[in-house]
């Protein structure tokens, strides 16, 4: 009888608490809720036009990853190279690796000519699950962030904020 008056207490504290708790008083408006500060039922969000770097390819100064085997940014503009299909791939022109030396772009790394369900190199033939570029690189724009951002990456290669060891580290840590 004991035991049950005690179980009764903690019950009825414990749902007081959680009562309480969810009561807080603190509650954000539609109009705080989101980054665009504008009421998410409303669809006449102010929109606004960014220059997408509209420099040529070779012109524009490169943006360093923003951590370790990120995918680089685009820091040239894509408008005339768009839409992107296994047909017509517009990127692979200059980033294969035999041709960016030569044309002094950034190479696609080793990981781009991997199957990494297959675990085998597909001797030198990019990947064909890769050919949409832009679904992991974007095009770079000057714009100011919308909150701010005090993360500092760590590379722990001397090359890292510019080259990609995705392969080579892949499985660090894996037994």
């Amino acid at each position: 009888m004991k035991f049950n008056k005690i179980m009764l207490v903690i019950s009825v504290a414990v749902i007081g608490l959680i009562t309480l708790g969810c009561q807080s008083g603190v509650g954000y408006s539609e109009n705080e809720i989101g980054l665009r500060k504008s009421t998410l039922f409303s669809e006449n969000a102010k929109i606004e036009k960014f220059d997408y770097n509209g420099k040529v390819a070779g012109e524009s100064v490169l943006i360093d990853r923003a951590f370790e085997n990120a995918p680089p940014m685009i820091s040239h503009s894509v408008e005339d190279m768009l839409p992107i299909t296994k047909e017509n791939n517009s990127c692979t022109t200059c980033h294969l690796p035999e041709v960016a030396e030569a044309v002094k772009a950034t190479p696609m790394p080793k990981s781009h000519f991997y199957d990494f369900r297959k675990k085998a190199s597909l001797q030198g033939q990019m990947d064909e699950n890769r050919f949409n570029c832009m679904i992991c690189h974007a095009t770079q724009v000057d714009a100011a962030p919308l909150v701010v951002n005090k993360f500092a990456p760590d590379f722990r290669q001397e090359n890292g904020n510019t080259k990609s060891n995705l392969l080579d580290i892949v499985n660090e840590g894996v037994n």
